[in-house]
């Protein structure tokens, strides 16, 4: 049994640079995968709540740069790695992890730190052997300074607040330039058909049926 999980299991990465485009592709193609027969989870960010947290915190506490915020999510996709992804993964599931690497690589990078250094921070976290970017969508404009949002929007909120002089649109289009430099010729598309795909690419490897209450972390509006 378990060399059949080993060979059924699949970690896909969604990535993008609007938390709302990577959350709705999450769920669309989760929904896909499962009607198609496999059980899929979706993996989010914040799951081990330092983001709600840091959030909470006094201004003076914060110490807010785009360095931290990296460090931040690099420790909270490690508290997911530990309690949600490998489990899932041991277990034969699907896991969607959204957002994963990339996201907050190509953030990162946008507002000026170095790929080498990001790339050794993550160095911890696994390829993702199926990788998917949602269509960037309203492109001519920044984000909205949302902390219930995706962790770009999180990001441009407490960035803003500690330096008056971010530019949330230009950052934007920055990183959306850097996603596009990572995507290379194995990115899956996450069209209708895309994803109609690769779910059935997906299960016709023989995952196990689908259960409706395998576990995975809630999106940030729903949390406490």
């Amino acid at each position: 049994m378990a060399e059949k999980n080993a060979a059924t299991a699949r970690l896909i990465a969604i990535d993008g640079s609007r938390g709302t485009d990577v959350a709705k592709d999450a769920e669309a193609l989760a929904a896909e995968v499962r009607e198609h027969g496999a059980t899929c989870m979706i993996s989010r960010w914040d799951a081990s709540g330092l983001f709600g947290e840091l959030a909470q915190a006094d201004d003076q506490q914060r110490h807010v740069s785009a360095r931290n915020l990296t460090l931040v999510f690099a420790a909270d996709l490690a508290f997911r790695l530990r309690w949600e992804i490998r489990p899932a993964l041991l277990a034969g599931h699907v896991v969607i992890a959204a957002p994963y690497v990339d996201t907050a690589v190509s953030l990162a990078m946008a507002c000026g730190l170095s790929e080498k250094w990001l790339r050794s921070v993550f160095r911890f976290a696994p390829a993702a052997p199926v990788r998917g970017f949602s269509r960037e969508r309203k492109v001519d404009r920044g984000w909205k300074r949302r902390l219930d949002r995706g962790y770009p929007e999180y990001c441009a909120a407490l960035l803003t607040d500690a330096d008056a002089s971010f530019k949330v649109k230009r950052t934007r289009a920055t990183m959306i330039e850097r996603l596009e430099g990572m995507k290379g010729r194995k990115a899956s598309a996450l069209s209708k058909r895309g994803r109609e795909t690769l779910a059935r690419t997906i299960a016709a490897t023989g995952s196990r049926a689908a259960s409706p209450s395998q576990a995975a972390s809630p999106p940030r509006t729903e949390r406490k």
